[in-house]
């Protein structure tokens, strides 16, 4: 995500927070609703059920976190109506934010920017690089999971996948695996793709994809087939790189993703234990 397109969310967000007469911050659900890109409210009020019963599921009282209101809108002419919302507090809109979409942008901004018990748009960016990071890590294993299981069906082998997934590495870095895992410094028994930066997980996660892809759009059955695929895949991603002036053996290595997967859950806990609660 852009830092451009989070600084602009950040001010969206904090403009639409409101402050109780004890200090506490709260949001409009209809406010919410618009922010997070939902066009009905009826669809929106069902991710709202939702968030409650996961509220209630921390053993935390709804009543804390949602609280129903009514105000007067204009509706044109100068004439006004009155119409039902929810006051609800930073927790309320991380849960409602936990079950949208994480693909839209918006959705994926919420549930970091609530995740956060400070306004500070450092704090925000420095989160959602961990979140798309993990997001990055997560997506490589399933790819690389589905390919284990079709190398498995195609082949009958399970060593094959490993060959043919160093192959792919030493194509995209230009070095083994192994001179890669030296080279960064990486511990025996971990595996490389947990210290790479999101750039070259994403790299790697995308020729997995098109081998995955072509070798069951092509029907390749052999080690040799598959390997020769997964190459010339992952030379592709190279040379994209290499145009845009990235060299992918030259990315210093990042923080243990199992240490970040970690601080994460803590911090979840930690939003779970003490949220805010409004005031009765």
């Amino acid at each position: 995500m852009k830092k451009e397109i989070i600084k602009s969310f950040t001010h969206n967000f904090d403009d639409h927070s409101h402050t109780t007469e004890n200090g506490i911050e709260f949001w409009f659900a209809r406010d919410l609703q618009i922010l997070l890109g939902y066009t009905e409210w009826r669809n929106f009020n069902l991710v709202i059920t939702k968030a409650k019963t996961a509220c209630e599921a921390t053993d935390n009282l709804i009543s804390d976190h949602f609280v129903d209101v009514n105000k007067m809108v204009q509706i044109g002419s100068g004439s006004e109506r009155e119409i039902h919302d929810i006051m609800l507090t930073r927790y309320a809109c991380y849960l409602i934010a936990q079950n949208g979409d994480p693909r839209k942008d918006t959705i994926a901004f919420a549930q970091n920017y609530f995740a956060i018990q400070t306004r500070k748009f450092e704090l925000v960016e420095k989160r959602i690089q961990v979140w798309e990071r993990l997001q990055a890590r997560q997506k490589l294993t399933l790819s690389e999971k589905e390919l284990s299981g079709l190398i498995y069906e195609q082949t009958g082998s399970d060593r094959n996948f490993g060959i043919i997934r160093s192959k792919g590495d030493r194509a995209l870095f230009g070095k083994t695996t192994q001179q890669m895992k030296e080279k960064l410094g990486i511990p025996k028994g971990r595996a490389l793709a947990d210290f790479l930066p999101t750039i070259t997980i994403k790299a790697k996660d995308f020729a997995t994809e098109i081998t995955v892809f072509n070798t069951k759009e092509k029907g390749l059955y052999s080690e040799r087939q598959i390997s020769a695929e997964h190459i010339t895949n992952n030379r592709g991603v190279r040379e994209i790189l290499l145009k845009r002036g990235i060299k992918p053996e030259e990315l210093p290595p990042e923080e243990d993703i199992k240490k970040l997967e970690r601080k994460v859950k803590s911090d979840e806990k930690k939003i779970t234990k003490n949220p805010d609660k409004l005031d009765k």
